[in-house]
């Protein structure tokens, strides 16, 4: 029986570096014995004098761990895979480069030749900078390291990536690319900072509230690490300055909150030949890839088209876990890394999936479309379009607005009169965070289904959180016959000009 082992990396220094044996054997100790054959130094690392496995390491045949049941007489089958699961401790060890025979891997091959060998398609060889002193010692945990090594280093010193948003993603793609010395960081931003930021854009502190966002950006992450070079662009990316901001750099990530944007960034990136690192999130959930349409599929390989405008929340409207962009964001960082210096598999032609509630991954294997408009061979788009029209969103649903929608202090004239009856289309989770005393609760999604709850002979004020939602609602219903308007800016504007007491968030 054909069973795969794979070797930690802790190991792999007494296996000549090979991550996977392949050995014949029909138990867990006929597999394990096979291999300390081939790999003598391993055996001390694996079992101890009573020839039991040792107690900090742990034998998993596929996903089921083996300390609890049938131990070394475990059967394995034809491609069953055994992993070797060791402690690991994470931190420094002193000395560390002494421990075993011949010393680490990184003593004996400091500059090993990363996995894309010497021609690095995103960052050459060539012209290189040298590492500054103070450089040496603040990458030294980089640069002991066989995959990164002085020479991937460097290339990280020469290299130049374009972040667009420095918001939830953005900061801790800010934060590691900054520390790990990415020569030239670009953000591109044109939003302020907001108090609602705040529990998961780490960049930014209470103080940095009101302030531009590349502005406030930037100062911490030169602060995070001075020899590196920060270039704010403060404006809207769009069509009209994308190709002309992308030139500049070798690298694009993608940390965007919006359809129109994230078009437009694939699109620009297949026209520049850039690579984009791809992430997005929603509630508990996040995607990670790397679209890359000279090297594998391009965005619209995978989504050729947006969905309809207000079908998919943004995080806005729907929420994010806190921590959720820190783990997406960290994973691009990684990607971005392993890009710029040629190192391991990137995730080109992956889709990586996260779901922190049920805390897994899956990975799901990308195709190039060979139709694709934008990075087939015959492309039917080659340059860039209105993304705002592409996305449906050229138009705003309602092209006239007089009689559609009040402001908030006729609102409270009408309410004094008692001739108004208040329909909230926010979710309910919204709801018991604030509302507007007296109003009704039907969420948006459930309001086409509730039509019947409601009497056409009522004057209704639609509201959401500061409008669109209740936008879309109010057209709904005065499509089926009903006298609603919405209320402008939502009840954020309530608050913020009538009542005080009602909480924003």
């Amino acid at each position: 029986m054909s069973v795969h082992i794979l070797i930690p990396t802790p190991l792999r220094r007494f296996t000549a570096d090979e991550r996977e044996v392949v050995v014949e054997a029909g138990t867990v100790d006929e597999a394990l014995a096979e291999l300390v054959e081939r790999h003598p130094k391993l055996k001390p690392h694996l079992f101890g004098d009573d020839g039991q496995v040792r107690s900090f390491v742990n034998v998993f045949v596929n996903d089921d761990n083996i300390r609890h049941g049938d131990g070394g007489g475990t059967p394995v089958g034809e491609g069953d895979t055994v992993s070797i699961i060791p402690s690991i401790a994470g931190g420094a060890v002193a000395d560390a480069e002494t421990e075993g025979e011949g010393g680490t891997e990184a003593e004996t091959e400091p500059d090993a030749t990363p996995a894309w060998g010497e021609d690095n398609p995103v960052a050459p060889l060539a012209h290189l900078p040298e590492l500054e002193a103070g450089e040496l010692r603040r990458y030294s945990r980089h640069l002991i390291m066989p995959e990164v090594g002085t020479r991937g280093q460097r290339r990280l010193k020469a290299s130049k990536v374009l972040m667009v948003g420095t918001g939830g993603l953005g900061s801790p793609l800010g934060l590691y690319l900054a520390a790990a010395g990415v020569g030239k960081l670009g953000l591109v931003d044109f939003d302020v900072v907001d108090e609602s930021n705040l529990h998961r854009q780490v960049l930014f502190s209470d103080a940095d509230v009101g302030r531009p966002k590349t502005e406030a950006a930037a100062e911490r992450l030169h602060g995070i690490n001075p020899h590196i070079e920060l270039v704010p662009h403060d404006t809207r990316l769009d069509s009209g300055n994308a190709l002309d901001l992308f030139a500049d750099y070798d690298l694009v990530v993608d940390g965007t909150d919006n359809f129109p944007t994230r078009y437009l960034v694939n699109d620009a990136c297949v026209l520049s030949g850039k690579p984009n690192v791809y992430g997005s999130i929603f509630r508990f959930e996040g995607q990670v890839s790397v679209f890359w349409g000279e090297q594998g599929p391009c965005y619209r390989c995978l989504f050729p088209e947006p969905p309809p405008p207000g079908l998919v929340p943004s995080c806005a409207e729907g929420g994010v876990l806190g921590v959720l962009p820190g783990i997406i964001g960290e994973l691009q960082a990684n990607e971005v890394i392993k890009l710029l210096i040629g190192a391991g598999e990137p995730l080109l032609g992956r889709l990586l999936l996260f779901d922190a509630l049920r805390m897994r991954f899956r990975e799901l294997k990308l195709q190039k479309d060979p139709n694709c408009p934008v990075c087939s061979e015959n492309p039917t788009q080659t340059e860039l379009i209105d993304y705002q029209e592409f996305c449906g969103m050229g138009e705003e649903p309602i092209l006239d607005l007089e009689g559609w929608e009040i402001e908030v202090e006729e609102l409270e004239r009408l309410r004094a009169d008692g001739d108004v009856t208040l329909l909230d289309v926010r979710s309910p989770e919204e709801y018991q965070i604030a509302r507007i005393e007296d109003s009704r609760l039907i969420p948006l999604h459930e309001l086409a289904d509730r039509l019947g709850e409601l009497d056409t002979a009522e004057r209704l004020v639609v509201y959401c959180h500061h409008g669109p939602r209740s936008l879309r609602a109010t057209q709904l219903l005065r499509e089926m016959g009903y006298e609603a308007v919405n209320l402008a800016g939502g009840i954020n504007a309530w608050s913020e000009r009538i009542d005080p007491a009602v909480p924003r968030y």
